[in-house]
C-alpha cells in the first residue's frame, strides 16, 4: 500500500508454461502476525500520509498487517516475471490512496 504497482501482460511463451497467468502481487515476506508486531497501525498511516497516500483502514492493526515491508520487493518479483518470459511490463503506477477491510 505504500509502494509502486506494474500492470503487467502475459506473453506467447506464458500460454504454454502458466495457462497465460502472472503473479497478481508481490507476495507476503511475513506472517501478519509478525507484521502487527514491527509495525504500530497508526504511525505507518501517518508515515504514508506525509508520503501523499491516503490509508483508510478499519483498524490500525489492519494497517499494520498490510505494511509495505510485509511484502516482496515488488521491483525484484516484476523484474522475474518478464525475465523468465511469464509477462511483461506494461505501466508502473504509484499509490494514492488505500482502503482495508
Amino acid at each position: 500500500m505504500g509502494t509502486a504497482s506494474f500492470i503487467l501482460v502475459g506473453t506467447a511463451e506464458s500460454e504454454g508454461r502458466a495457462f497465460s497467468s502472472s503473479c497478481h502481487g508481490a507476495g507476503r515476506r511475513m506472517s501478519r502476525m509478525q507484521a502487527k508486531g514491527i509495525w504500530q497501525g497508526r504511525a505507518l498511516i501517518h508515515e504514508l500520509s506525509e508520503k501523499g497516500i491516503i490509508i483508510k483502514a478499519h483498524t490500525a492493526k489492519g494497517a499494520a498487517e498490510e505494511a509495505p515491508g510485509a511484502y516482496k520487493d515488488v521491483e525484484e518479483v516484476a523484474a522475474i516475471a518478464e525475465q523468465t518470459g511469464l509477462s511483461r511490463r506494461v505501466a508502473r503506477v504509484h499509490p494514492i490512496a488505500c482502503v482495508k477491510g
